[in-house]
């Protein structure tokens, strides 16, 4: 039950993220809208850190990971905004499960992790999904859903150096120094267009920075609570919550090879974390 709820907070996060950024996409440059999701974000942790004593901790963190994490993850984050202004939210939001699939081959170049049969699977599965997802033909080579398989790229290398960063740091660390170091990325992209944000525009700036911070939260809670399969399982949820939301917010039509290409993503995943559970 208590996965149940925490999973409950990260669906409902990812989804009030995603109606902030549609939402500021015609108002605010998406640099922009990274610049003050940091700054309000940076507030917040260094204030949750300075209230819990944990401040100094900050001294001993790997910089150098920190910092290929950060740049790929603003990578991450610029075309998945993007991409929900080009794109169906469910379609955006189906593409994004291909970020399993890109942590898994990166630990396997990169972190030294061992191929195994149900990896294969999942990866054969995931290219599987990308392709009922995007169609076929000319379809596959269409920009927007190109922009989003890219931002789940540069997710899949920022989990993968999280996963590294795991051992010696703590969440709100990671979560601290992922607004320290974006805050002056967005800042060198913005200048020379910046504007101050008016009315309603705040209110949707707070949305996203704040879901921003308790989907990660959220997301590490229900880890602790149950098991990683139940986890993604629970995870897909999203996708049905979202196509409600596409629907009666943007009236975008429904695809049932979104569901399809998602589902296949899924299983594929499912397959490798129940392996990885055998093997321990």
């Amino acid at each position: 039950m208590s996965a149940l709820i925490w999973m409950s907070g990260t669906l409902l996060s990812f989804t009030l993220m995603a109606i902030g950024a549609r939402e500021l996409t015609d108002e605010i440059d998406i640099f922009q809208t990274l610049l003050f999701r940091s700054a309000i974000g940076l507030v917040i942790m260094a204030s949750w850190l300075a209230y819990t004593g944990k401040l100094n901790g900050l001294r001993d963190g790997n910089m150098r990971l920190h910092l290929t994490r950060n740049v790929f993850h603003f990578g991450g984050q610029y075309g998945w905004f993007l991409g929900i202004g080009l794109l169906p939210l469910a379609e955006v939001f189906a593409l994004e499960f291909t970020v399993p699939v890109w942590t898994m081959l990166i630990a396997v170049l990169f972190l030294d992790e061992r191929l195994t049969w149900a990896k294969g699977i999942c990866v054969a599965l995931g290219l599987a999904g990308v392709a009922v997802i995007v169609g076929p033909g000319a379809e596959l080579i269409e920009p927007a859903a190109l922009i989003v398989l890219g931002a789940a790229l540069c997710y899949g290398i920022a989990n993968g150096t999280t996963k590294a960063l795991s051992d010696s740091e703590s969440a709100a660390v990671v979560l601290f120094y992922m607004c320290a170091i974006q805050l002056p990325i967005a800042l060198g992209f913005s200048l020379g267009s910046l504007t101050m944000p008016v009315g309603i525009e705040w209110l949707w700036l707070f949305v996203v920075a704040l879901t921003a911070l308790s989907a990660h939260y959220c997301m590490t809670r229900a880890m602790a609570c149950a098991e990683a399969t139940t986890v993604a399982a629970l995870d897909f949820l999203r996708l049905p919550l979202i196509v409600i939301v596409g629907i009666a917010l943007y009236n975008e039509p429904f695809k049932w090879t979104v569901f399809l290409g998602a589902a296949l993503m899924l299983a594929g995943n499912v397959i490798n974390l129940r392996d990885t559970q055998e093997d321990k």
